[in-house]
């Protein structure tokens, strides 16, 4: 789950099946019943018809959970951790950064580092198009060391300049849910 949205499908499909939650977060969901079988099917039946699925392989769990905190990090809250994204990363899990970037990198054939800057440049392109925020402003909400970085990175992932993409009709941003999970991403 990586939206508020997913969050509400995975309740309504649990109300559905008379199974009772005590927590639906992002990427997570803890039931108070113990599920048999049948339940257990039932629930990953449902949840793909909504789009979604049920994840059992502790690793492909973990990847969820790494997703979920970077998206969480960049897109759902005006400001980015003050402390270096590998330790944020690794305090939220309780996980060695190592341990989790060589089983990111192993599964999603990018790295987290890849990752984060694929995401972070979407918010910049949300920001620009918002047009709330300067550059400037821009490159110091999202820990950016100057604006020159942010610009070149920023041209490095989209072949356009901020001011460039500012100017362009159509805003080629990518829903959250997508990003990089593209073959054309994974070379930015």
């Amino acid at each position: 789950m990586v939206s508020l949205r997913c969050k509400m499908m995975v309740k309504e499909v649990l109300k559905e099946l008379d199974l009772h939650f005590i927590v639906v977060d992002l990427g997570e969901v803890e039931i108070m019943e113990d599920l048999i079988p049948e339940q257990r099917e039932e629930l990953k039946k449902a949840l793909l018809i909504s789009g979604l699925e049920l994840m059992d392989d502790k690793k492909a769990i973990l990847i969820e959970r790494i997703t979920n905190v970077i998206t969480e990090m960049i897109h759902g809250s005006d400001e980015l951790p003050i402390m270096n994204y590998s330790n944020h990363i690794s305090e939220k899990l309780q996980y060695d950064y190592t341990y989790l970037s060589n089983l990111f990198s192993e599964v999603k054939g990018i790295t987290i580092q890849q990752f984060i800057i694929i995401h972070k440049i979407e918010r910049v392109k949300e920001l620009i198009i918002y047009d709330e925020l300067n550059i400037t402003e821009i490159a110091w909400k999202l820990n950016y060391s100057s604006v020159a970085h942010l610009s070149n990175q920023f041209k490095k992932v989209t072949g356009f300049s901020p001011t460039h993409f500012k100017l362009l009709k159509q805003k080629r941003r990518n829903p959250i849910e997508e990003i990089g999970n593209s073959e054309l991403q994974k070379e930015a």
